[in-house]
């Protein structure tokens, strides 16, 4: 595997599961601009399962916060009951606060082709359906460009020995998704899938990326 923008890509595979809420209503998925504290920056991806994409990222010096919830549909202040059902459009995705000083978005970019499959279409393992698609959704030019920049250079150099699916979308209406899907790795780590789905995700980001862990 070739160096792109400085950091090798590499790559495993995560999936998800979880639970419940209620209905909604439709809404135009118009780009949105996002408020961000001085000097910190966000960026927004969706790589299957949220809780794996969120413990994954939580690790990282730089990242202030990660939430996980919903991008990318039809439906306003959907349900992860909504979510399951594939009909409202949106992804599982995470939101992550970071400070471009530390950590770059770059960077961020590696870490994320690291830790799924984007070769699959609307698919992570054993999780089917378009809510675990692969997708960045960029919040300025920038990181438009560098994400296509950085498909482009997996696929030229055949990474993955098959096309790179991720879409890049400009970023819209993130909401939040609930509570109990907050942190849930962290919480949850005797559950089963915990243990022996994102556990090794963790553990494979702390070994192959030790230069950018929180100490």
């Amino acid at each position: 595997m070739k160096k792109i923008f400085g950091f090798l890509a590499v790559f495993t595979i995560l999936s998800c599961q979880a639970k419940e809420k209620e209905l909604t209503t439709q809404q135009s998925n118009e780009p949105v601009k996002m408020e961000e504290q001085k000097g910190m920056e966000t960026a927004t991806f969706a790589g299957g399962c949220f809780w794996c994409t969120e413990a994954v990222f939580l690790e990282l010096d730089g990242v202030k916060s990660v939430k996980s919830g919903y991008i990318g549909g039809r439906t306003i202040n959907p349900t992860y009951k909504d979510i399951c059902t594939g009909e409202t459009g949106h992804a599982e995705a995470i939101q992550i606060e970071f400070d471009p000083k530390k950590i770059t978005f770059g960077e961020l970019l590696e870490i994320f082709f690291a830790t799924h499959d984007p070769t699959t279409l609307n698919r992570q393992g054993n999780d089917v359906g378009t809510q675990y698609r692969s997708e960045i959704f960029y919040h300025n030019d920038e990181q438009k460009q560098l994400s296509l920049d950085y498909i482009a250079l997996l696929d030229k150099e055949n990474t993955y020995g098959k096309k790179v699916v991720t879409k890049i979308t400009a970023v819209s209406k993130f909401y939040e998704a609930e509570d109990y899907h907050q942190n849930y790795y962290s919480q949850n780590k005797e559950q089963g899938y915990c243990s022996y789905v994102i556990t090794p995700k963790v553990d494979k980001v702390r070994k192959q990326f030790k230069d950018k862990l929180k100490k």
